[in-house]
């Protein structure tokens, strides 16, 4: 069993800081060189990487693990766009699916609100994890040293043990508010879809900060908070 849990830190280490070196890999995973040197060799039959080129053997990873993330994504866009579209009905707003990544939230569907005044996220964009709604939605399931909190606006929380504390209150009321901390114009609640093994993603309710005064914020929260706990039942 160690040897796989090892295989697969040096597998994530590789998609995180590729292309990487043996040595490199070591330090950075506190492992003996022959352990990772040996997690590479099984990785590299498997077709999971291989190596990047140069003097020095480096690697990265190849086009199988891209390909096996693809089909998890697009399984859970399938089973996420109808829930979407009844909480896009229901709030009349624009609803963002994201998928943690890292330190990180990624943007991989949304559903935009037909009304004029809007805020349009690119696909694919990504927002931190604790100054987003998406973001605290999916870390308050993590266990996860809080350190080095960049503030984006006047409203980003930066204290940990603040941070700390909203974590708690987003457990307790099943959903998490973003009240300008990325961007000072936009607001949005969002809910974590948890599964069997932690957070897989988060749904949001994202509005120009104008439309969501408390009382809505509260419903809206609700409405998210439902709308994960669906889409979870479905996927797991």
């Amino acid at each position: 069993m160690q040897n796989v849990i090892n295989a697969l830190r040096v597998l994530e280490e590789v998609a995180a800081r590729q292309p990487i070196g043996v040595g490199e890999l070591a330090r950075g995973l506190g492992l003996p060189k022959s352990t990772v040197q040996r997690s590479l060799k099984t990785l590299h039959e498997a077709g999971w990487i291989r190596p990047a080129g140069g003097e020095v053997t480096r690697w990265q990873v190849t086009s199988k693990a891209l390909q096996v993330a693809r089909r998890t994504e697009l399984g859970l866009r399938d089973a996420a766009v109808p829930v979407m579209e009844e909480l896009r009905q229901r709030t009349g707003e624009t609803v963002h699916l994201m998928v943690p990544e890292g330190d990180a939230v990624v943007l991989i569907e949304r559903l935009e609100t037909d009304k004029p005044l809007r805020i349009v996220l690119p696909l694919g964009i990504r927002l931190p994890l604790h100054a987003s709604a998406n973001g605290k939605a999916v870390l308050a399931h993590l266990d996860r040293p809080l350190a080095e909190l960049p503030g984006y606006t006047g409203t980003t929380i930066t204290d940990p043990a603040a941070l700390r504390a909203e974590l708690a209150a987003v457990l307790e009321r099943g959903y998490a508010d973003n009240r300008g901390e990325w961007r000072s114009d936009i607001a949005a609640v969002a809910a974590a879809i948890v599964g069997p093994a932690g957070p897989v993603a988060s749904l949001s309710v994202s509005t120009p900060a104008s439309r969501m005064p408390e009382d809505v914020r509260a419903e809206y929260g609700k409405l998210v908070t439902r709308a994960a706990r669906t889409l979870a039942e479905t996927l797991n």
